[in-house]
């Protein structure tokens, strides 16, 4: 899979994008251009939500592929984005109480992949990750994920603390990790369980921390205080999976 798949150049080619329904991740504009197709970019790019960065022209020109990128480049999302009750909808074809990662801003794709990975291994329905401030479905979240985005539903959300919200609706329980919460093996994390991993050096948001139900630490023993988010999000997805398990 190579990333130039995905990434879209020129007025019309972007415009096509857009309106054929296609996943489109972020636009590239020229900063200051004025014209009737950029202007029909941007409007396509409001109604689909999709963040517009206003950039030179020597930084189009870097990322350009083809040379030809007339003032707009779109990166698109290699998969299909899914809606956040397919997920919940895997979880009662499975009859198991819903088990989903939800990922507040993590920026690396290597880490979105490898998460998106544990996910699928720790038998998760499906991962949340949010909108703006953080990386979307690119070709390197699909390679590092080995797969696993051919099985795993990952959906977009404008607000992962409302989302939280709604889901705590259908029954739903949260956990964050974070280092000053309750060591993981003293909480009861079977049910119905949502996983919040946070952004790689700020770790959870204060207003996704505070809709969370519980606070999980995981103990460390080493020298360093840290660690990665996708190794977290894994050392804690097996305590979740342990207590499944269990019963």
């Amino acid at each position: 899979m190579r990333y130039e798949e995905f990434t879209i150049e020129g007025r019309n080619a972007v415009i096509e994008a857009f309106r054929s329904g296609k996943p489109i991740d972020k636009v590239f504009i020229l900063d200051g251009s004025q014209e009737g197709p950029i202007q029909t970019i941007k409007r396509e790019a409001k109604k689909h939500d999709t963040m517009v960065k206003f950039v030179t022209k020597e930084r189009l020109d870097q990322m350009s592929e083809t040379g030809k990128h007339q003032g707009v480049i779109a990166y698109a999302a290699a998969y299909e984005y899914a809606e956040v009750e397919d997920i919940l909808e895997v979880a009662r074809q499975k009859g198991e109480a819903p088990f989903v990662f939800l990922l507040d801003n993590i920026e690396d794709p290597h880490n979105l992949g490898a998460i998106i990975r544990t996910a699928n291994l720790a038998g998760a329905h499906g991962v949340i990750i949010p909108k703006n401030r953080a990386v979307g479905l690119t070709a390197t979240v699909a390679r590092t994920s080995a797969g696993a985005l051919n099985y795993t539903p990952v959906a977009r959300v404008t607000n992962i603390a409302k989302t939280i919200e709604e889901l705590k609706k259908e029954g739903m329980w949260f956990v964050c990790a974070d280092m000053g919460g309750t060591t993981m093996y003293d909480l009861d994390l079977k049910g119905a369980i949502g996983l919040v991993i946070g952004n790689e050096g700020e770790g959870v948001g204060r207003l996704v921390r505070e809709k969370c139900d519980f606070i999980a630490s995981i103990p460390m023993k080493g020298d360093i205080d840290s660690l990665n988010a996708s190794v977290a999000a894994g050392v804690l997805a097996y305590e979740i999976v342990r207590q499944r398990m269990l019963g």
